[in-house]
């Protein structure tokens, strides 16, 4: 699985903030600190919002807040947000995605076994983990 620069980006926006006082900060700090374009960053900021991770505010006191604590947060939970489909391999283990060729498919319960490893792993990483080291 190969994730998209999009979802690398929302797991810095998310690290930067895990690492902050009070998990907050401006978006045009988070962009130059984590090298993330400016212009992009919002949008993936919008996303994370939508998945009720982070609370956003403009004006004086306004930012990127997370809305749990770092340890509360894990890899899955963003790629499962940012990429269509999740930590899936393959459409037919992917929800509402599903091919006509799984009752029959002998590969098909490999990416199934393969789905399920990649959620448990991506699960285990939260961000806390990451702030100690």
């Amino acid at each position: 699985m190969r994730i998209r620069r999009e979802t690398d980006y929302a797991v810095r926006c998310v690290l930067y903030l895990a690492g902050r006082p009070e998990g907050k900060a401006a978006i045009a700090e988070i962009a130059g600190e984590m090298e993330i374009p400016p212009s992009f960053l919002p949008k993936i900021v919008q996303k994370l919002v939508k998945a009720g991770l982070l609370s956003s505010a403009q004006g004086v006191g306004g930012g990127v807040r997370l809305l749990k604590k770092p340890g509360e947060i894990s890899l899955f939970d963003i790629v499962d947000r940012m990429e269509e489909g999740g930590a899936g391999m393959n459409d037919c283990v992917i929800e509402n995605r599903g091919c006509h060729r799984s009752p029959f498919c002998a590969v098909h319960p490999a990416w199934v076994e393969i789905r399920e490893m990649m959620e448990r792993k991506l699960k285990s990483y939260t961000f806390d983990r990451f702030l100690k080291g």
